[in-house]
């Protein structure tokens, strides 16, 4: 495998979600703590940055153009020509609330778009209480599905290759879980996918061959497992507090993995940055919100 390299040298404190949006072959990440959407394309080098009112836990391609995300407050949609971001932070872009939903003391974290084009989005609390998160879907026009409403810290969700299993991170459990989907494509029979050991897992991503990667908060490495549960390659990494990876760039092999400052006395160089590796492997081709 080949050896991590800086994609982008940066100082976000809490990189996350990182997601290849093949329509626009770039890369959409955010920071949540620094309320910022970035984008950067590999063939080019360009980036941009999308300031958003709220910290922002997830941003993702729609299937019109433009972006969901998940903010403190709900999922918003932004328009195409907003969602190619800017340099600076001044000025407010076009913008409309899909699903509001305010609770003091609870922001938005890790999200991820459904093989049927839903957004399955959690939350948290800020003082990461037990049972203070949650899992819901929002359908494409808007329609809500609570999943899971005793969640600590929601994060990592992934499908595997034939869309009938589902991954799922509730970070302070140390395990991913992982669900059949019923017929109507909802999480049913959870149950103990792996423990992990060495840091927390944060996000994850699933490859073309239903290997599970997931980045470890605290763990300074990404892991991938076989689709049987089987820890079969790590990954070491230059920063302490990895949050999330995902294959992008053409034919989907290179992975990208977001990383984190928050928190850190004495963090690494690198901390915040966006990081790659060449050649990992062979990721999936992620669906953009239907909405």
């Amino acid at each position: 495998m080949t050896a991590v390299e800086v994609a982008v040298r940066a100082h976000a404190a809490l990189g996350e979600g990182p997601t290849w949006d093949s329509a626009a072959d770039r890369l959409i990440w955010v920071d949540i703590l620094g309320s910022r959407v970035h984008t950067y394309e590999p063939a080019t080098g360009r980036r941009t940055v999308l300031a958003t009112e709220q910290h922002v836990g997830a941003a993702k391609p729609r299937a019109g153009g433009g972006l969901v995300v998940n903010l403190r407050d709900g999922v918003g949609l932004y328009p195409p020509a907003a969602s190619g971001g800017s340099t600076g932070a001044g000025g407010a872009a076009p913008f409309r609330w899909l699903h509001h939903d305010p609770v003091p003391g609870r922001r938005a974290n890790d999200a991820a778009v459904a093989p049927d084009g839903s957004l399955w989005c959690g939350t948290m609390r800020y003082d990461e209480a037990p049972g203070g998160g949650t899992l819901t879907r929002i359908a494409p026009d808007g329609t809500v599905r609570p999943l899971l409403d005793d969640v600590a810290v929601s994060n990592g969700t992934g499908w595997s290759p034939d869309g009938r299993r589902v991954y799922y991170v509730d970070s302070p459990t140390r395990r991913i879980d992982v669900f059949d989907l019923d017929d109507d494509g909802l999480p049913v029979n959870r149950r103990a996918f792996t423990a992990v050991e060495d840091g927390f897992p944060d996000g994850l991503t699933v490859d073309a061959e239903g290997g599970v990667w997931v980045a470890l908060w605290d763990g300074g490495a990404v892991r991938r497992y076989t689709p049987d549960g089987a820890l079969d390659r790590v990954v070491p990494l230059p920063v302490r507090r990895p949050t999330a990876c995902a294959f992008g760039s053409t034919g989907l092999t290179d992975l990208y993995i977001t990383t984190a400052r928050t928190g850190l006395a004495r963090p690494h160089p690198l901390s915040g940055s966006l990081l790659v590796v060449p050649g990992a492997g062979k990721g999936l081709p992620q669906p953009p919100f239907a909405g």
